[in-house]
C-alpha cells in the first residue's frame, strides 16, 4: 500500500510539472490543395534559425521553396523547369512572425513579415486569403511543411520560441 501511494504521488508530481510548462509550439495551415507529395522541414530546424528563403515563382503560382536554416539550405521542394527564383536574407536576430498569402488549388502568393517590420511578398494577389500567426507570444516561424509536385500545392507553418542565433549564420 505504501508503494502504490508513493507511486501515485510521483505520478501526480510529474503531471503537475508537465502541466505547469508553458506551451509554445503551434501550427498554422494547411493552406492550398490536396495534390503533390508531402514534405516537412522539421529536422532542418536543428541546423539553426531561418536565415534565408528562396522562392521560385511564375506569373500564376509559387513553383518551389527552399529555406536556409542557420548556414544550411534545406532540400528544394516544387517544380524546377519554369519560373524565376527570388531570394531574401534575414538580418541577425530577425525572425518571421507572420505569413499571409493566397491559394486556390495551389499556393499563389506568400508574404513573410519579420519582427524587424520587413515584408517579403512573392506571387500574385489571386485566390482565397490566409493569415498565419503563432498562437503564443514571442514565438516565431521555425519550419515549413506541405506538399509539392510541379508547384507548391499546400503549405503549413510551425511556430515556437526562436532558436539561438549563431554568430556566423548570415555570413
Amino acid at each position: 500500500m505504501l508503494y502504490s501511494g508513493m507511486l501515485l504521488w510521483v505520478l501526480l508530481s510529474v503531471l503537475c510539472v508537465i502541466a505547469a510548462q508553458p506551451r509554445s509550439s503551434s501550427y498554422s495551415g494547411e493552406y492550398g490543395g490536396g495534390g503533390g507529395k508531402r514534405f516537412s522541414h522539421s529536422g532542418n530546424q536543428l541546423d539553426g534559425p531561418i536565415t534565408a528563403i528562396r522562392v521560385r515563382l511564375n506569373r500564376n503560382y509559387i513553383i518551389g521553396l527552399q529555406v536556409r536554416y542557420g548556414t544550411t539550405w534545406s532540400t528544394y521542394y516544387g517544380g524546377t523547369i519554369f519560373g524565376d527564383i527570388e531570394e531574401v536574407f534575414l538580418h541577425p536576430g530577425e525572425h518571421i512572425i507572420q505569413v499571409s498569402g493566397k491559394y486556390s488549388t495551389y499556393i499563389r502568393k506568400l508574404v513573410f513579415v519579420t519582427n524587424k517590420g520587413r515584408q517579403f511578398p512573392f506571387g500574385k494577389d489571386y485566390g482565397t486569403s490566409f493569415n498565419a500567426v503563432p498562437l503564443f507570444p514571442n514565438t516565431v516561424l521555425r519550419f515549413f511543411s506541405g506538399s509539392s509536385g510541379s508547384v507548391i500545392d499546400a503549405i503549413g507553418f510551425h511556430w515556437d520560441y526562436p532558436i539561438s542565433s549563431c554568430t556566423h549564420c548570415n555570413k
